[in-house]
């Protein structure tokens, strides 16, 4: 299935997870320019405590603060948010226990770290809970602050247990505030306001563990969304001419005449050497075929994204977002 669906515009938090190394984060910060485009307000937010985000940008390190990041096409704005779990348990305990001196007390004697110890989901709960405010609030006249906002979350290895850690901490917390904050992520996480998109590349790993992915998220009754394939390269062959080259058939006269009539006369090891990459691109072609083949199993919205030459910059993050809002992403 090709493309960006209607059931994926009506999503108001996008997670974006995928294998190590398949350019989530680019893919995560590119989303949330092609969501802004048009005038809508997005907040790209991340809990790894990489500051991706900021490096991406090139920017100073991201402060526990919602900033204006990036402008997006058609008077859009991208703001981002590096949560931090200390900083969000202190606010939480402002905000619901009005502990907000006491907390800095506590975080001098180390209760920060040993009430992560002592509930380890505790972490992650804050974590989304705090996404999922930026997702819920509202401003003075009743309309949200943001039109959407993007999640830059954990590895695939790690993404579920993240996402559904909140419903574990419900069940510890069975009353006051926690409860109820934990129950409100519970919400929205298994919601149809939420879409967990997968970012994979045309290789045997990722593609493998971007379909165990899809299965974990559908047994722990988490939406996925979208697969971003990345760093798609064109292939430089006829389709008719891959199969017998990746078999080591190709023939050299026949490429010998053709260069000598586009005026290129190439010495034998030159020629040689051309033949022998020829091959190897044409196994590639035929691996990320299979691969494609492979991941459509997931039966997941598909959305190709192509190889970035001169590296990941700004402008690049301007590029795919715009091949993203080219697919219907909005």
């Amino acid at each position: 299935m090709d493309g960006w669906t209607d059931e994926l515009t009506r999503a108001r938090l996008h997670v974006v997870t995928g294998k190590g190394g398949t350019g989530k984060t680019t893919v995560a910060a590119a989303l949330a320019l092609a969501l802004a485009t048009g005038g809508r307000r997005v907040l790209l937010v991340e809990v790894e405590n990489r500051q991706g985000i900021a490096q991406l940008f090139d920017r100073p390190p991201l402060p526990y603060a919602e900033q204006r990041i990036v402008s997006a096409p058609g008077g859009g704005e991208v703001r981002a948010l590096a949560v931090d779990p200390e900083a969000a348990l202190l606010e939480y305990l402002d905000m619901f226990y009005n502990l907000g001196f006491a907390g800095r007390t506590l975080k001098k004697m180390g209760a920060v770290e040993f009430a992560t110890t002592l509930a380890p989901g505790l972490r992650d709960v804050l974590l989304t809970g705090k996404v999922k405010e930026c997702v819920r609030r509202t401003g003075k006249t009743g309309r949200h602050e943001y039109d959407a906002v993007v999640l830059d979350a954990p590895p695939t290895g790690r993404v579920v247990r993240f996402l559904d850690v909140t419903r574990a901490m419900a069940d510890l917390a069975k009353v006051g505030p926690i409860k109820g904050q934990s129950e409100g992520v519970v919400r929205l996480l298994h919601s149809g306001d939420t879409a967990v998109h997968l970012v994979a590349l045309l290789e045997e790993m990722p593609v493998r563990e971007t379909l165990d992915a899809v299965a974990e998220l559908d047994g722990a009754d988490l939406r996925p969304g979208a697969v971003f394939v990345n760093r798609v390269r064109p292939p430089r062959l006829p389709a008719r001419s891959v199969a017998a080259a990746a078999a080591g058939r190709v023939d050299v006269e026949q490429v010998r005449a053709g260069l000598v009539a586009a005026g290129l006369d190439l010495a034998e090891d030159v020629l040689e050497g051309l033949v022998e990459q020829t091959g190897e691109h044409a196994a590639r072609v035929r691996a990320e075929q299979r691969a494609k083949e492979k991941l459509a199993e997931s039966d997941l919205p598909t959305l190709d994204l192509p190889e970035l030459t001169d590296g990941v910059d700004v402008a690049a993050l301007y590029e795919l977002a715009e091949v993203m809002v080219g697919r219907g992403v909005r």
